[in-house]
Formats: C-alpha cells, structure tokens, sequence
C-alpha cells in the first residue's frame, strides 16, 4: 500500500465547491463545501488506514485496493455529499468518478447516473467495431487515401457511440424533472466523453431521486498526480466546469425550494 500521509488541503473558496449555469432560472446554481469537508477528511484518512475502498465487504477484493491508483491508471477523485433527508437527519453519502479498476457499482459508494447493464449490453457492438477500425488503421500506410478514410470512419463511428451513451443517462434535478443528458447540457452541444461520470452529478443526482437535500459537497483527489500536475494527492479540487459545469446548472435547479 503506498501513501503519503498526506490530508486535503483547500486551495479553492470553500463557499463554492459545484457550480453550473440554469437556463431556466437564468442564473448560476452553487453548493459550498460546508459540512462535507470533515467527513472527506475521514474518507481519506479511512482509504490510507486501509489500503482499499470496499469497506463494505467482509472480504477484500484485490482490485479495489488503493494501490490501483498509483499505478498506470493514475489517481482518481473522490467525492463525499452531506444532506438532510425529509426528517432533517444528516446522510453522508460518498462516490468515485467513473469506474474503479473497471468496477461501476460497489456496496456503499452512490451508483452512476446510467443503467449498466443497458449500457454493457447496447454498446458492446459498436465498441468491437470501432476497435477492428483502429486495427485496420494500423494496417495502412501513413498518409494513404484508405488509412484517411478508416481513420474518418472511426471518428464518426466514434462521435455517434458517444451521442448513444450520454443519451441512456438520467439526470434528476430538485423541480422533479429527470431529462436524458443531452437536454441538460448548457451551453447546448456534444459534452465532453466522461460528462456525468464525476462524483458531484453522481452524488447530487442520488440525492435528487431519493428526497435528500444537500447541505454541502467536497472532492479529493486520490493517488499519482496526473500527466499535467493540475491534480495532486491529497487535496480537495471544486468540480470540474468543462463537464460538470455544463450540466450542474440544470441538476441543482430547485435546490433553493428545498
């Protein structure tokens, strides 16, 4: 198990921590750090006392032990939510962006926003064509007509898979409405590949479709810095504005009713 013992440092204003622009209101929609920053701090101290994430589980599944994010993967954010729920007691909810070592679901960690099996299920074809494409690609000569045409017929292969997979995700918003990702996306056109797997829709999302009002929301990150050092061990980060930014604002909706 590697670690650095280091704890989440804020380098960000903590009244801030998700934020996107509403069409419908006009206006920005946030959520602050608040109340999420102490139970992120147990998180992280948790996943460096025990070297692994399934904390749930009487017995320890190699995959999921931390020292996957040291390795070629790189490091993962991590996201811990506190609400209130209809009795106004604390639900402290957690969640990891995207799969863990190609794991979606694990015991007490809030699912994606997409129905996994559907997704396995209606993308597996498409997938195995787009990577005999790549084969064939390959195959050809650099710079010839043919490897052109290939490399073209992968991207729109490619481009058309993409628009399919952010079409099975449900994002529910605090009016009530649950829209197809697409819809809620601002300003309008294609998302970036990932949009909908980071941890601030994942635990908004959760909290939204199970009556849960959200008082605050903080991420870390976890393991190897990434290629471009813009995320390092042990500190907290505010949601991403290329992808989260773009559909927050449509998933925080209503927030202040409640």
């Amino acid at each position: 198990m590697q670690s650095t013992s280091i704890r989440p440092l804020g380098e960000f204003d903590p009244a801030v921590s998700c934020r996107g622009w509403c069409v419908r209101c006009g206006r920005e929609h946030t959520l602050p750090i608040g109340p999420a920053r102490g139970p992120a701090l147990d998180l992280f101290d948790r996943m460096e006392a025990a070297g692994r994430i399934d904390f749930d589980s009487p017995e320890p599944d190699p995959r999921l032990s931390t020292d996957y994010l040291y390795g070629k993967a790189g490091g993962q954010m991590f996201g811990v939510l506190v609400a209130a729920d209809e009795s106004g007691a604390t639900v402290v909810l957690k969640a990891f962006s995207g799969q863990y070592n190609s794991i979606w679901e694990l015991d007490g960690w809030v699912p994606p926003l997409v129905d996994t099996v559907r997704f396995r299920r209606d993308t597996f074809e498409a997938e195995q064509r787009i990577k005999v494409l790549g084969r064939e690609i390959v195959e050809q000569p650099l710079g010839s007509p043919a490897r052109d045409r290939l490399i073209h017929k992968r991207r729109r292969a490619s481009a058309t898979l993409m628009q399919e997979i952010h079409a099975m995700y449900r994002l529910p918003n605090f009016r009530g409405r649950v829209v197809p990702l697409p819809l809620a996306v601002h300003p309008e056109g294609n998302a970036p590949t990932g949009t909908g797997d980071c941890c601030a829709p994942k635990l908004i999302g959760y909290a939204a479709a199970h009556g849960l009002t959200p008082l605050g929301l903080a991420e870390f990150y976890f393991g190897r810095a990434n290629r471009s050092g813009t995320r390092e061990h042990g500190r907290f980060y505010p949601s991403c504005l290329d992808k989260c930014g773009r559909i927050l604002g449509f998933m925080l909706c209503g927030l202040e009713a409640e």
